[in-house]
């Protein structure tokens, strides 16, 4: 059975949450799509140096589901044939950190290339924060101090994304701004504590595990200004 090219953009998960609701989602998007009860997913830290007490989070925070665990580090990397380690996995989720700094080792290391296969092959890309913002064609990023646009990311969804829209100052502002002056293309907002699923390049579907955070639509009207749409969700419980 072929899978649909997926990927869920991530407004938090065991890194920030104090329960795996969103987590748990990713888990069930690859299970109901045709993958195994039991899916490999693959940590990859990249964003935040190969952090070692965020990859022992992930490997704590999953512990205890059905899953097969692993963890992608490049810095020390160990991993000889990257293409075969990735398209073995059913969930590729990528943490946060430093976006431009991610895309920049990623494609030192070829990764990029290997990601764009996977996605082709139906394995299920996700992230939070920057791990969201690497899939798309552009995103809003604080890599480089105050939050700035970056138009450097895979590509695999088209346009712009901001994370933490809801949670840091400024953020939908300069968003905004970027959007209407051309300096992002069109775009999402995510809130902390929403995802966003897309499949085959659309979104499919929208949910939260806190009332009122969602996932909104950032686009230019005819005067010029940015425009914002909050998208219904679909409210996650334990």
């Amino acid at each position: 059975m072929t899978r649909p090219r997926r990927i869920v953009l991530l407004g938090g998960g065991f890194s920030d949450d104090p329960d795996t609701l969103l987590d748990d989602f990713v888990l069930a998007a690859v299970r109901t799509a045709g993958g195994p009860d039991r899916p490999r997913v693959c940590f990859v830290p990249t964003a935040s140096g190969d952090a070692a007490g965020y990859v022992e989070r992930f490997h704590t925070a999953f512990a205890d589901k059905s899953c097969e665990l692993s963890d992608l580090p490049l810095f020390r990397r160990r991993h000889e044939d990257l293409r075969r380690f990735v398209l073995e996995q059913d969930i590729v989720y990528v943490g946060g950190g430093n976006t431009a700094n991610l895309l920049a080792v990623w494609r030192i290391h070829r990764l990029d290339e290997i990601l764009r296969e996977a996605y082709e092959k139906g394995v299920l890309l996700c992230g939070i924060s920057a791990g969201a913002a690497c899939w798309m064609s552009a995103c809003l990023t604080d890599s480089f101090g105050p939050p700035a646009p970056l138009g450097d990311g895979l590509g695999l969804l088209p346009g712009s994304l901001c994370p933490h829209y809801d949670s840091e100052p400024g953020r939908g502002t300069a968003f905004a701004s970027a959007v209407a002056t051309g300096a992002l293309p069109d775009g999402w907002a995510l809130d902390d504590g929403a995802a966003a699923l897309f499949t085959d390049g659309h979104l499919e579907t929208v949910v939260t595990r806190t009332p009122g955070t969602t996932l909104h639509r950032v686009t230019v009207a005819t005067d010029g200004a940015a425009t914002e749409t909050s998208l219904p969700y679909r409210l996650l419980t334990a």
